[in-house]
């Protein structure tokens, strides 16, 4: 027996360093758009979109290039706003199919999208479209899959959730790296194939260090996942969850036992609910709390999404279109997202900051962990501030300054808050707590 729960804890471990890395490498490479930009345009991308003007009161032909931009600006919306408007159906999906089902469905999204990109050219530049949607839906949902493994380690929920979306914001680094791998004489269809060789090791990873339906929370004692250890009295969910079709009789002793997670009394109390009774989602997603959240989240996140859309751009500008300085400011940009993996777990350690010690005479967990999200909501809607003011002066190395503070801004965002109702576009689907049925 103590040798099963030593694997267990060895599987956990395995599992959140694996998840780890393929939140840094894979998940969000799509955010790392500005680099990828500036190969697309040496490689010609929509050049034809550029165009020869005569500057008033001269004889100079300068290219405009415009529209070239716009359509750079183009592809990184769309795939942008699908990332988002389909976070509810992919929810859906992941609630209602479990793990292996959405990891299967997240895998082969992106290795379509980085096999068009492959396959594109100059020619075909059109193929970028569809290619970096599905690069961005598919990256969105190895995080989604991924964040439920902070379930497994307990009173670090919540800083390994930050962490998982600090190295998912640190993955648009992977775009510097073929930016300069690019530049070093590798070419970005071979990068792109290499990207899409790597499905192999996700599609391992899903089968032997993920679950098939969900991690649940708070873990009982004995949880495992995957393959069965001898056949002691370990926790298993997808076990279970098949007998329940079999055993629709047993099926509310089966909840009771096997995953409705039970409390104690007393630790039913702490955590917000009474004993039996569960918040709905449809009371939670129609409170003022959660839509003054949503509207302010969605503001702060249009504000990053235009800046990363039109960076390349408003580099080119400031630099006079002096590609030697906005390769510079490119590669700074994309370092400085690099760094979002070492400043996400902060925003974690704020929010756990009350865990494991006693609650006041009076207040829930939850309203604990309601109170311990007000310095983080203040310190992002602060750095939101300043980092606008920096992003709208016109001077060059003032950018500097703007990268800096982008770095662990999106990583704020992602917090798990009021009554466990999650809040963030990233997290929303993370955790099953309202299970269909």
């Amino acid at each position: 027996m103590l040798g099963c729960e030593e694997g267990a804890r060895l599987r956990y471990r395995l599992t959140l360093v694996s998840g780890l890395l393929e939140c840094l490498c894979f998940a969000g490479v799509v955010f790392g758009w500005a680099s990828l930009a500036f190969v697309l345009k040496v490689d010609g991308y929509f050049i034809d979109l550029c165009v020869n003007v005569t500057e008033p009161n001269s004889t100079l032909l300068n290219t405009d290039c415009s529209g070239q931009d716009e359509q750079f600006s183009l592809v990184f919306t769309i795939a942008s706003f699908l990332n988002n408007f389909l976070t509810l159906p992919n929810g859906f999906i992941f609630d209602r199919f479990g793990t292996l089902a959405t990891r299967l469905v997240g895998i082969s999204l992106y290795t379509t999208g980085t096999l068009l990109v492959a396959a594109s050219s100059a020619a075909l530049s059109y193929l970028l479209f569809p290619a970096m949607s599905l690069i961005a839906v598919g990256g969105i949902l190895f995080l989604i899959t991924n964040m439920q493994v902070g379930n497994l380690f307990g009173t670090h929920r919540s800083t390994i959730i930050t962490l998982y979306n600090g190295a998912f914001d640190s993955s648009s680094a992977i775009f510097l790296i073929i930016k300069v791998l690019f530049e070093g004489g590798i070419s970005l269809r071979l990068s792109f194939l290499v990207l899409s060789a790597c499905s192999l090791v996700h599609v391992l990873r899903t089968i032997f260090l993920m679950p098939i339906k969900h991690i649940p929370y708070p873990v009982p004692v004995g949880y495992t996942y995957g393959t069965s250890c001898g056949t002691s009295s370990s926790y298993n969910v997808e076990e279970y969850e098949s007998t329940q079709v079999a055993e629709p009789s047993q099926g509310a002793k089966g909840q009771r036992e096997m995953e409705s997670l039970p409390l104690e009394p007393e630790d039913a109390h702490q955590s917000g609910n009474a004993p039996g009774k569960e918040t709905s989602f449809r009371s939670c997603f129609l409170s003022w709390f959660f839509l003054w959240h949503l509207l302010w989240l969605s503001v702060m996140q249009l504000r990053h999404y235009l800046f990363i859309g039109t960076l390349n751009p408003m580099l080119n500008r400031l630099a006079n279109q002096d590609p030697t300085l906005v390769s510079q400011y490119t590669n700074a940009f994309a370092f400085t997202q690099l760094c979002g993996v070492l400043c996400a777990p902060w925003n974690g350690l704020l929010m756990d900051r009350h865990k494991g010690k006693p609650l006041p005479s009076g207040m829930t967990e939850r309203e604990a962990d309601l109170r311990s999200s007000v310095l983080s909501l203040f310190l992002t809607s602060l750095q939101c501030v300043l980092f606008s003011i920096c992003a709208t002066s016109p001077l060059l190395p003032l950018q500097y300054v703007t990268f800096i503070l982008q770095v662990p801004w999106p990583p704020f965002w992602e917090v798990v808050w009021p009554g466990d109702v999650t809040i963030c576009f990233s997290v929303a689907s993370s955790v099953p707590l309202f299970r269909p049925g």
